[in-house]
């Protein structure tokens, strides 16, 4: 089992969100998130990928215990085996896109010959070998999608979460960008967990999980 969480709640204020959490899955697994606005799909997203911790409950990446650890231990985590793509792109505007897919490597590396190799692969997978130094406002906003899924694969992570990853494309794009996902599955064997409104990738994902008055309900 790659991720578990049991018992997972969140309040803000009075206002209890998750109210008792359990889920697992596996790797490799493709597995949507679904659920009416305000639900607490992103808080569950932010919850599994370290970024956000909870009011009760536990949640284990490779049976790692991950809000037992101290900041450090769990950087190092949310670094090595994690990578995240947001509804907004937030690649950085003076970069080119070989340099914004870069950028979580140097966290952990200097650059070198095999990192850039490693970039340019990554890009020209996700159909962009000849935009690698365009910059995001000389691409489309399905092309910075892409390079945005390039950054999140470049320290190879075991994990990609994605919030809405589709949200701000025409449905022609969106079924490109989605196909691309089951595409990064099979060559990494990645696993997704994925926030979305968008019923045909949520249709077509292994699993399906839905929030409903803070707990899950699963297809």
């Amino acid at each position: 089992m790659l991720i578990r969480a049991e018992d997972i709640h969140k309040s803000f204020g009075k206002l209890h969100v998750l109210k008792g959490i359990n889920i697992s899955i596996n790797a490799g697994e493709i597995v949507s998130i679904v659920g009416a606005s305000g639900a607490g799909k992103t808080t569950l997203l932010q919850i599994l990928g370290t970024l956000l911790k909870p009011d009760k409950g536990k949640v284990y990446i490779d049976d790692i215990d991950i809000y037992e650890l101290d900041d450090k231990p769990l950087s190092v985590i949310r670094n090595k085996k994690i990578g995240f793509v947001f509804q907004y792109h937030h690649l950085l505007p003076e970069f080119t896109a070989i340099e914004n897919v870069l950028l979580p490597a140097l966290v952990r590396s200097k650059m070198n010959k095999e990192l850039k190799t490693k970039a340019f692969e990554l890009l020209a997978f996700v159909g962009l070998a000849d935009r690698i130094n365009h910059k995001p406002s000389e691409l489309s906003g399905g092309e910075n999608q892409r390079v945005a899924f390039a950054r999140a694969l470049i320290n190879s992570p075991e994990i990609v979460f994605a919030d809405e990853p589709t949200g701000n494309l025409d449905s022609k794009t969106a079924k490109e960008l989605f196909q691309l996902i089951f595409k990064l599955r099979e060559r990494f064997n990645t696993t997704f967990v994925i926030v979305t409104h968008n019923e045909q990738l949520s249709k077509n994902s292994d699993r399906i999980l839905h929030i409903v008055d803070g707990k899950i309900l699963e297809n």
